[in-house]
């Protein structure tokens, strides 16, 4: 019997079957179009709920084993073959899992927020759903891949004839399909573009895409902007101190201060915050939105390349003798950084802040009053947290200042009810007041030697199960309000406003009439600050219309 297992393990000839490609890609189009793409199948007998003829959703994975039968045919080739189908196998299972669960879609878009998303992160999503996705999916395909021993024809013109019957049978199908179905498949498909976002494995080229355009492309030369920075000076004569705190998933409609029934600001309420309460993001996800924001590109002209060759917000304001400091506590400062000091919050630096992993934003204030004890100069900081980063949402913030119960405490959060989502949700935009509260006293503690204000914003919103989705990273023009409208907060002293002049009832009165963007952001920034630039435009400085 052991005799037996090896010769089996060890992939003896005797216990490998044999297939031609012919049938190998008959398979691989079978498993493609009726098991790993059943999101989309699904979908599409959703959506044809609504079209007269019964039979159209039925032809929906059909259409896709063709398809793919089509495309399997050129791409499998000798000697890259396993690792090939291997690297879809695995790939693809991990894309189900998302799209499956999450209803993640995927463009060029997801792929950078993948590519972006470092091994912590990461391990946000490790959960028994996706392990078994992974192994079911992936694993046991690509064992099976292993085992099976793929013949090619004899000849290089058999294998081509072979090719060919197979793509045309394919194309005859397929036509067949159109010819009694075109019209429902262009109704349903004009009506529903984010479908082919959904076809596995369309990541891989989707991957490619990304891959080519940020490392197959020549770098930009760098272009400095803001060289005539200058900061205005103030009549009491003390340095400017502005903390900028970067929010990461807050989604404006779960803040009390936009006219939601819970009090998710406790900590605040009496602190006299600025609430701009309509506000869009520029992207769904962080690795878009932050750099797109400290740039001075709007969201539809934004070009990753183009702000990763010149000077930003942060950078025009350093060149006004102001020192600045970016403080992480979320992965990355996704590109903005590069000019300027950086601290990486090290996930093991404190054992009452941290769990190994990552910290409570907390953690950045110590080296913050580091920063700002250092000397009396003007300072900027930049905190950017992990706010309400999701899915492990009940890792945000200690279980003591829960204020929302019961909420949901695991991974794979489809598995929890609306309710608890929604709590534990709450509960990290609960603990956000908190740090901004902490952030505040801090500040309030160097106002007599500092002019001290704090702005808050976040990068994107989130998801709650709303309409099937969870989480971000939905295509911008599809993406529902939830992932689009940011909060932005404003605690701007009576000193501060002074010395910069800015009227706050004018700002408080705007903030509630008006209409914002993260196009607003990298002007509004430099304008708070009180730095006169040519790259400043008033138009888009949220205070310039404030001015006393």
């Amino acid at each position: 019997m052991m005799s037996l297992l090896f010769r089996v393990f060890t992939f003896d000839s005797a216990f490998r079957p044999k297939i031609k490609t012919s049938t190998f890609i008959i398979i691989v189009s079978f498993y493609f179009g009726f098991i790993l793409n059943y999101p989309i199948v699904s979908k599409v007998f959703e959506l044809g709920k609504n079209v007269p003829d019964i039979w159209f959703p039925y032809t929906g994975p059909f259409v896709l084993f063709f398809a793919f039968i089509i495309v399997f045919s050129i791409l499998t080739l000798p000697l890259i073959l396993k690792p090939w189908y291997g690297f879809l196998f695995l790939s693809s299972a991990l894309a189900l899992y998302s799209i499956q669960e999450f209803h993640v879609l995927f463009d060029t878009s997801m792929i950078e927020n993948v590519v972006e998303t470092n091994v912590s992160e990461a391990l946000f999503y490790l959960n028994v759903r996706s392990v078994l996705y992974f192994l079911i999916f992936g694993v046991i395909p690509t064992l099976l891949l292993v085992w099976v021993k793929v013949e090619f024809n004899s000849s290089i013109f058999r294998e081509l004839v072979t090719r060919v019957i197979l793509i045309l049978l394919s194309c005859m199908f397929i036509t067949v399909i159109a010819i009694t179905t075109y019209k429902d498949y262009a109704s349903v498909g004009r009506n529903n573009k984010y479908l082919n976002k959904m076809i596995i494995p369309a990541h891989v080229y989707d991957t490619y895409k990304y891959i080519k355009r940020n490392y197959l492309v020549k770098p930009l030369p760098y272009t400095s902007l803001g060289d005539d920075a200058q900061l205005k000076s103030t009549e009491n004569g003390k340095p400017t101190l502005v903390v900028m705190v970067l929010g990461e998933t807050a989604r404006a409609m779960n803040f009390s201060d936009n006219g939601y029934s819970r009090d998710t600001q406790p900590y605040t309420k009496d602190l006299d915050l600025i609430s701009f309460n309509d506000v869009s993001s520029c992207g769904t996800y962080t690795a878009l939105s932050v750099p797109c924001m400290f740039s001075n590109m709007n969201r539809t002209d934004y070009n990753k390349a183009k702000a990763n060759a010149q000077d930003n917000a942060i950078d025009i304001i350093a060149k006004a003798n102001v020192e600045t400091l970016w403080i992480d506590n979320d992965g990355g400062d996704k590109g903005v950084a590069h000019n300027t000091k950086l601290i990486n919050i090290d996930a093991k630096s404190d054992r009452d802040l941290c769990n190994g992993n990552t910290c409570y934003d907390q953690v950045m204030l110590k080296p913050a009053e580091q920063f700002i004890k250092k000397d009396h100069k003007d300072k900027l900081i930049v905190l950017h947290t992990i706010g309400s980063h999701g899915p492990t949402y009940f890792q945000r913030f200690p279980p003591k200042l829960a204020k929302f119960a019961p909420w949901c405490n695991r991974k794979d959060i489809d598995q929890c009810t609306d309710q608890e989502i929604t709590n534990v949700y709450d509960n990290t935009l609960v603990y956000t007041d908190f740090f901004l509260a902490q952030v505040i006293k801090q500040l309030q503690e160097h106002a007599q030697d500092y002019n001290v204000a704090m702005m808050y914003v976040s990068d994107h919103g989130e998801s709650l199960g709303e309409n099937g989705l969870y989480l971000h990273g939905t295509p911008y023009a599809i993406a529902p309000k939830e992932q689009k409208t940011v909060p932005w907060l404003l605690w701007l002293p009576e000193q501060y406003a002074k010395q910069k002049q800015i009227d706050r009832s004018c700002v408080k009165e705007e903030a509630q009439k008006l209409r914002y963007t993260h196009d607003n952001f990298f002007h509004s920034l430099i304008g708070l600050y009180g730095v006169d630039t040519k790259e400043k435009q008033t138009s888009l400085d949220l205070f310039s219309n404030c001015h006393v």
